[in-house]
């Protein structure tokens, strides 16, 4: 979300300077590569660049691409062949060992829905959502739909330019499969006797960081959390701490008692509760209301493990009935066994340890890992002979 994030904002400023601007998006990856489809970057007529398509090998020729598209002003589908590793003709050389497609579509800034605006609808409200993007693998020079649909599932907001019933009843059933299935995928859909490949792009609400403790530590903490695009809130019981001053980056800085932080903020599955005030009584009252919340799967409490036993031993003491599924969710000690001493240090392994428990990851190093290190989501599209035999020549064929 933090690259969506910088791209709206370049895009705002770019539409206020009269730029024309492309938008160039990974639409599907076959075998390795460093970004997965869904990366972006956007490009304005005087080269400046906002996100990643690549690790750096991909942006220069990229850049010409999305001019052209500028240029003429249509949509255009770009294939890299990183596969051979002797080819230099890319400046590429790393090894990625995939075949890259990405999609260039110029931006029309008086169009409400075009790519870009249809991203910040995604972000205007914290909800998930659904971005379908169309394109052709087989034919670069036949129609490239583009981003063309988006539904927003709490506001059940539907913005569609495809015209045709038929379509639309499709999109909108294989948006129902992207959440239940809360991933992407990609799907082949026929329109206008032309296979299409549809990149099915499952949006989840960014994580939601809340904070309990303003004090020195924790301002590490929320800089890190900034920089990955989480939705911050700070609260403390102290004014002097929970200051807008001593927290410029956290979205909400609140100033509230242990019994009524839970009146400010809003749990979902997608939220993370830190305990770091350094007030026994303040951490135990927040913790034995966080036990009840059953959306809330984490709570990281900051200090020894004889701290959060003592917590646990008050609270059942007072006729409190602690169950072990509660005791999972809490995470004491926090953070990731990596040797962190410093304020710095221990937010990086807070961090991480929130970021694998949002992926279901242990935190393994990846030289320990067996299979792929990311989710296979470029699944292979069904093409006849005919179609494989004319996309195998395309993707051969240097780019033009």
């Amino acid at each position: 979300m933090k690259e969506i994030t910088d791209i709206i904002r370049s895009y705002e400023q770019e539409v206020a300077a009269g730029k024309r601007m492309a938008l160039a998006t990974v639409v599907h990856v076959e075998g390795s590569s460093y970004r997965r489809p869904g990366a972006r970057m956007l490009v304005t007529d005087e080269g400046q660049l906002t996100g990643a398509i690549s690790g750096g090998c991909l942006e220069g020729d990229a850049l010409r691409k999305a001019l052209l598209a500028i240029s003429q002003q249509k949509n255009k589908l770009v294939t890299y062949d990183t596969t051979d590793e002797n080819d230099t003709t890319l400046g590429v050389q790393l090894g990625c060992n995939g075949i890259v497609h990405i999609l260039f579509e110029p931006i029309r800034t008086d169009d409400p829905e075009n790519p870009v605006e249809l991203l910040k609808k995604v972000l205007a409200q914290r909800q998930n959502a659904v971005l379908i993007t169309l394109f052709s693998l087989q034919s670069r020079t036949g129609a490239q739909p583009g981003t063309c649909f988006l539904h927003l599932q709490t506001d059940d907001e539907l913005t569609c330019k495809c015209t045709e019933p038929a379509l639309l009843d499709t999109l909108l059933a294989e948006t129902h499969e992207a959440y239940q299935r809360g991933d992407s995928f990609f799907k082949a859909f026929e329109r206008d006797n032309q296979s299409l490949t549809g990149f099915i792009e499952y949006f989840n609400t960014p994580p939601s960081l809340v904070i309990a403790g303003a004090g020195n530590d924790t301002i590490p903490i929320t800089e890190m959390a900034a920089v990955l695009g989480w939705d911050i809130t700070v609260v403390d019981g102290r004014s002097s701490h929970a200051t807008r001053q001593r927290f410029p980056k956290a979205g909400k800085v609140l100033v509230a008692r242990a019994d009524d932080v839970l009146k400010h903020i809003v749990i979902d599955d997608r939220t993370f509760v830190l305990l770091m005030t350094h007030n026994y009584n303040y951490d135990i009252a927040l913790l034995k209301q966080l036990l009840d919340v059953d959306a809330c799967r984490y709570v990281g409490a900051l200090g020894p493990k004889k701290k959060l036993e003592r917590m646990y031993a008050e609270l059942e003491n007072s006729g409190m009935v602690i169950t072990d599924a509660q005791k999972a969710k809490v995470y004491g000690p926090v953070g990731l066994d990596i040797g962190a001493e410093t304020s710095e240090e221990i937010a990086l392994s807070v961090l991480a340890e929130i970021k694998a428990v949002l992926g279901r990851r242990v935190g393994l190093s990846l030289r320990e890992k067996l299979e792929p290190i990311h989710n296979r989501t470029d699944q292979p599209v069904t093409y006849t002979r005919d179609e494989q035999e004319d996309f195998l020549c395309a993707i051969q064929t240097p780019a033009s």
